[in-house]
This record gives C-alpha cells, structure tokens and sequence, in this order.
C-alpha cells in the first residue's frame, strides 16, 4: 500500500483544480441565460423607426409612443393613413436568441388603411437594418410572427402565424410559397393581453409559442419571395440565408400596445 502522506499535497492541488473549474463554469452558464429588457418603460431612445413614405428616423404622427409604462402604437394625429406601415426596430441585431411580447390590440383600426389589417400586427425578426431600406419602400425584408385577434364574427383567428415579406421559409421539409401560414392557436379577443414568444436558432430551427403553447415550427429562413416593395434590389439576394437580423413591432392602422419586449441570447 503506498504512503498517502506523499500525495497529500498533490490531492490538495487537484483538489482546488477542480472546485475552481466547477464555481467557474457554473458562473458562465448562468450569465449566459439572462434576460434582458429591450423596452426600458420609459420611452424609446434604444429603438430606431422607419414608415413607409418617411425617411429613416421620423417617427411620423408620433406613431410609437410610451404612455403608462407602455409602447402604444396610434394614429390619432394622421390625417390620412396613406399605407404609412410603419415598423420600430431596436438599435441591435440578433441571431440565437428566445424573445418575449405581450400585446392587446387596443380600440379601432382605421378605416381608410386596407380591410386586413383589423386586429393584425406583428413583430418582424431576422429583419434588414432599417437604414438600408429605400423611404418609398414598404416592409422591410424579414420574417414576421403575426398578431391576429378575433372580428367577433365567431369564427376562428389564430394569433402567432408565420408571414414572409421578401423571404421564404421550410415548413413541413420543404419551401412554402404561401405569403403567410397559420398557427394552430387558438382565437383571443382584443384588448386580452397575449405572451407571444419566439425561439430562433439562426438559420436554423424556428418555434412560435402562443399563452406557453408551441403553436408552430419552420426552418432555414431565407431571402426569397414577393410582397416587399421598391427596396434596394442589392440586398435581395435569393436563397440567401438569413442567419441574424433587427427585431421590429409593427404599425399597421390597427392600435395595439406592448408591456413588454424580453430577450435571452442563447448559444450557437
């Protein structure tokens, strides 16, 4: 049997080796799953807005403000809505990341914008830098997760669907060339706040998740498709893929309000 007493400081050295690795990636893994706010509830100096018909920056009507804590989203100052979509992107692009909005849509659209868009607006993701987009152009090209709410019709309005200005997707292994598909979630009423969320994993793997409910997956984003307009046609590249991008809430004749905008950055 050899003498222990020889090893007792080499067991020590290892000893020490091993509690400092072990505290030491312990402390990395948690920083690595911090959420962060994106809206401060005070006002939106992080964010950077762009409107169809406007330059880069002119937040035409004060379209988005910050009321009650809250990013409202108005038009009560437009004297016409003239398809002024309108989008409000945070100063930062992301790439593997879990992003939480809750929304209500809030009172009445307005009636000279087109039909469609009562109780619909949306986050855009994996979106163009807004400076590059042309001020006559009309959606940026990214990828959208759409927020519908019910006409009180009875029938159904799924919320957290898929929409693709300018770009395509896989959805059930191959490219769909619908502009827009539908969740399964099921129909929430205006004025109910809803927890959307959204995993994106580059280029990767996509889930939207409606109130905790996986309600849709696609994959392999890319540049592709119609619906955007009068953009710069050198960043159009498609089949292109799009691997990160800007975040955006959208402005599309329809009031709506945001509490809160969350994100943690997860690893590739």
């Amino acid at each position: 049997m050899p003498n222990l007493h020889n090893f007792t400081p080499l067991i020590a050295i290892l000893l020490l080796f091993t509690c400092t690795t072990c505290t030491t990636t312990k402390t990395s893994k948690s920083s690595k799953n911090e959420w962060i706010s994106l809206f401060n509830g005070k006002d939106i100096k992080d964010w950077t807005v762009k409107i169809h018909h406007h330059d880069v920056g002119d937040n035409y009507g004060n379209t988005f403000r910050v009321e009650d804590g809250l990013i409202k989203v108005r038009y009560d100052q437009y004297d016409a809505f003239n398809d002024r979509f309108g989008h409000l992107y945070f100063n930062k692009p992301f790439s593997y990341y879990h992003l939480v909005v809750e929304y209500r849509f809030w009172g009445k659209w307005r009636e000279d914008a087109p039909s469609y868009i009562q109780m619909n607006s949306g986050v855009m993701f994996h979106s163009q830098d807004p400076h590059t987009m042309p001020k006559e152009q009309d959606w940026p090209i990214s990828i959208e997760m759409q927020f519908l709410a019910s006409l009180g019709d009875g029938q159904p309005r799924p919320t957290g669907n898929m929409c693709s200005p300018g770009t395509d997707i896989v959805y059930e292994g191959k490219i769909d060339p619908r502009h827009c598909i539908e969740s399964k979630s099921k129909t929430y009423q205006p004025n109910e706040w809803v927890r959307a969320e959204l995993i994106v994993l580059g280029d990767s793997l996509i889930t939207h998740i409606i109130n905790g409910d996986t309600v849709m997956q696609y994959s392999k984003p890319q540049i592709g498709g119609g619906v955007a307009n009068r953009y710069d046609p050198k960043l159009k590249i498609d089949g292109k893929a799009l691997k990160s991008g800007f975040i955006a809430l959208q402005s599309e004749g329809q009031p709506i309000d945001f509490r809160k905008v969350e994100i943690r950055e997860l690893k590739k």
